[in-house]
C-alpha cells in the first residue's frame, strides 16, 4: 500500500503545485505527469489560458501555437476587444484592421461614444456626424432628457421643445406622476388641473387606492363615506323577521 508521504507526493506532481520529487514516482507515473504536464502547456499555449511555456514545446508545436497567438491578436484587432499588437500583424491585415478602425469610429462619432476622433473624419463624414448630432440632441430635448443642449437647438426647433414639455407638465400635474410646475400653467390650465385632481381625489376615496383626502370633497360627495347618524337609521324601512 502506498504511503500517506507517497500519495501526497503524487498529488503535488499531478497538480504542478508544493514540493515534487520525482525520485518517489515510478516510472509508469513519471511518464503520465509528464505527459499530462505537457499536454496541459499546449492547451495553454493555443488557448491564451494561463501561462505557456514555450521552451518546452517541439517545433512542430511551437509553429501551432504560433499561428494560434497570431490569429489571437488579428482577432482582437480587428475587434477592438483588448490589447491588439499591431506590429505583429502582416501589411494585408494591418490594411484591413485600418479599415475596420475607421469604420468603427465612424460610428462611435455616429453614436456619441467619447471613443470619437472627429479628426480623421473625412470633410463629409464630418458633416454627416454634425448633422446626426443635431438631430439626437432634438430629440433629447423632445423627449425631455437631462443632456438636452437648448443652445443647439433653432428657433423652430426651441419652439416645438418648449410644447413638448408644456404638454408633460400639464400631464404631471393632472395625473399627480412626475414633478409639476404650477407656475407654468395658464389659468385655464389651472383649473383643468384642479378639477382633474379633484376627481382623481374622489376616485381614490371611492375606490379605497391611493390617498383619499376627504376634506377636499364637497359635502355631497362626502355623503358617500360618511357613517349615518340616528336620524338616517330611523328612516330605515325595517327589515321583515324570518319566521
Amino acid at each position: 500500500m502506498a504511503s500517506k508521504a507517497g500519495d501526497q507526493n503524487l498529488q503535488n506532481c499531478l497538480a504542478g503545485y508544493g514540493p515534487c520529487n520525482r525520485a518517489l514516482l515510478t516510472t509508469t507515473q513519471a511518464k503520465q505527469i509528464a505527459d499530462y504536464q505537457h499536454d496541459r502547456n499546449l492547451w495553454a499555449c493555443l488557448t491564451g489560458y494561463g501561462q505557456c511555456d514555450h521552451s518546452a514545446l517541439n517545433e512542430a508545436e511551437s509553429k501551432q501555437v504560433a499561428d494560434a497567438e497570431h490569429r489571437r491578436n488579428l482577432l482582437t484587432c480587428e475587434t477592438g476587444l483588448g490589447i491588439c499588437n499591431k506590429s505583429l500583424l502582416t501589411s494585408p491585415e494591418a490594411d484591413e484592421v485600418a479599415k475596420i478602425d475607421k469604420v468603427r469610429n465612424l460610428l462611435d462619432c455616429m453614436t456619441g461614444s467619447i471613443r470619437c476622433d472627429r479628426s480623421i473624419l473625412t470633410p463629409q463624414e464630418a458633416e454627416e456626424v454634425k448633422n446626426l448630432g443635431r438631430e439626437q440632441n432634438l430629440l433629447t430635448c423632445e423627449t425631455g432628457q437631462l443632456l438636452c443642449d437648448k443652445n443647439a437647438l433653432t428657433p423652430s426647433e426651441a419652439a416645438v421643445v418648449a410644447d413638448a414639455n408644456h404638454q408633460r407638465n400639464l400631464l404631471a400635474c393632472k395625473t399627480s406622476s412626475g414633478y409639476c410646475e404650477d407656475s407654468l400653467l395658464s389659468p385655464s390650465e389651472a383649473k383643468e388641473v384642479a378639477d382633474a385632481r379633484h376627481q382623481l381625489n374622489l376616485l381614490s376615496c371611492q375606490s379605497g387606492y391611493g390617498p383619499c383626502d376627504q376634506s377636499l370633497l364637497t359635502p355631497e360627495e362626502a355623503k358617500q363615506f360618511r357613517p349615518p347618524d340616528s336620524h338616517d337609521l330611523a328612516n330605515q324601512p325595517m327589515k321583515p323577521t324570518p319566521n
